[in-house]
């Protein structure tokens, strides 16, 4: 049975409650019900509950770019996952490399952060990718497999049973840069190879999204491979009629 795809607009820190309100209503006058394809917007926290207003009789879904890894407490500034749901989001990033190498996170902390995710029944997204230094030196792989592994080791593979993976190449985020559709295939297949050495049934169903400078006129060609499932979508998701371009291009 064909995979599900998946196109995930992850609005960074960006927009105006006016701006957003005009670009949701224009991305879900845009997106057509259909069965072969998820369309999912992570906004940031403080304009959550707009999503739900907006979107709750609509096909897309909305989630996080972000989440504690601490379920409750004195932590000044955090989320948490049951706060998430409290707005109905299903989905949440984490280890987005932004958070990996701007803000300090550690294959650990993304692994608890994988884990709470899981444990409260919405879908996480995790994030792996390399810096440009690692693909240069050829450690492209080792990277990936030890950010998959922490995960593997903290929550178990029957948690990837509902959990969605983005491969971001650092080097290709928001530089204009973009990994070609067989460098991102390889290691999409690398990925999903790292996963059946514990299911293969787990590895032929998961999800696996494609993120770094993704664009309308890139994305149909980087969607055709077969280990690419969709796209996690930084910039493009800002300008309604690309989006609904690069969500159309997994057909």
């Amino acid at each position: 049975m064909p995979r599900q795809s998946l196109v995930a607009a992850n609005w960074k820190m960006n927009g105006d409650l006016a701006g957003i309100r005009e670009l949701v209503g224009e991305i879900s006058t845009g997106v057509e019900p259909d069965a072969s394809t998820e369309v999912l917007i992570c906004a940031p926290y403080v304009y959550l509950p707009e999503m739900q207003r907006l979107l709750v009789d609509t096909p897309i879904k909305w989630g996080a770019q972000n989440v504690s890894e601490f379920e409750k407490g004195a932590y000044t500034g955090e989320i948490s996952v049951s706060m998430l749901k409290d707005f109905g989001c299903e989905f949440v990033i984490v280890g987005h490399s932004e958070r990996r190498h701007v803000f300090g996170e550690s294959d650990q902390q993304v692994a608890a952060k994988f884990n709470v995710v899981n444990k409260a029944g919405l879908t996480p997204i995790l994030c792996l990718g390399e810096l440009l230094e690692e693909r240069q030196g050829g450690t492209t792989e080792e990277v990936i497999s030890r950010q998959l592994n922490e995960a593997l080791n903290c929550a178990g593979i029957e948690s990837f049973e509902n959990a969605v993976i983005a491969y971001e190449p650092v080097w290709a985020i928001g530089t204009g840069h973009t990994a070609t559709p067989e460098q991102a295939e390889e290691v999409h297949a690398f990925i999903r190879l790292q996963l059946a050495r514990h299911s293969d049934e787990i590895a032929d169903r998961i999800k696996i999204l494609y993120g770094g400078s993704v664009k309308a006129d890139n994305a149909a060609e980087l969607f055709s491979r077969a280990d690419i499932d969709g796209g996690l979508i930084g910039g493009a998701s800002l300008v309604a009629s690309d989006f609904l371009t690069i969500c159309q291009s997994t057909r």
